[in-house]
């Protein structure tokens, strides 16, 4: 079986949450609470977009790669704070499979716009 390591990290997240211990990153954050997540999700994006800018070389794509891993580390972060999983996004992501992202993009604007005028 293959493993998954985005699945095993957002199980190792999700028991942090229910098993608080002060050693644990993963668990002050929770401690903390919603806003200083979301302030390391805001500075994780900001740095991988300057590590995005970087002239390209082999340090300049590892740079990339160790910043992405820090953004989606602190997005499942936030995911489980919310009693989100993983899981959740996957089937998103499935839904979306085989459709146009524009034909998505225009569904969800139709929708948002119908939510704002009262129609169901």
């Amino acid at each position: 079986m293959d493993v998954d390591p985005v699945r095993e990290l957002m199980d190792t997240i999700h028991h942090r949450k229910q098993n608080p211990n002060s050693h644990s990153y993963t668990s002050q954050l929770f401690q903390k609470g919603l806003g200083p997540i979301l302030a390391k999700i805001r500075e994780e994006s900001a740095e991988l977009m300057e590590a995005i800018g970087e002239t390209a070389s082999p340090s300049a794509d590892q740079h990339i790669i160790h910043e992405a891993a820090d953004l989606i580390y602190h997005m499942l972060v936030m995911l489980s704070f919310r009693g989100l999983d993983w899981r959740d996004i996957e089937q998103e992501l499935l839904r979306r499979s085989g459709v146009s992202g524009l034909e998505e993009k225009a569904a969800r604007t139709s929708n948002t716009s119908k939510k704002h005028s009262g129609e169901n």
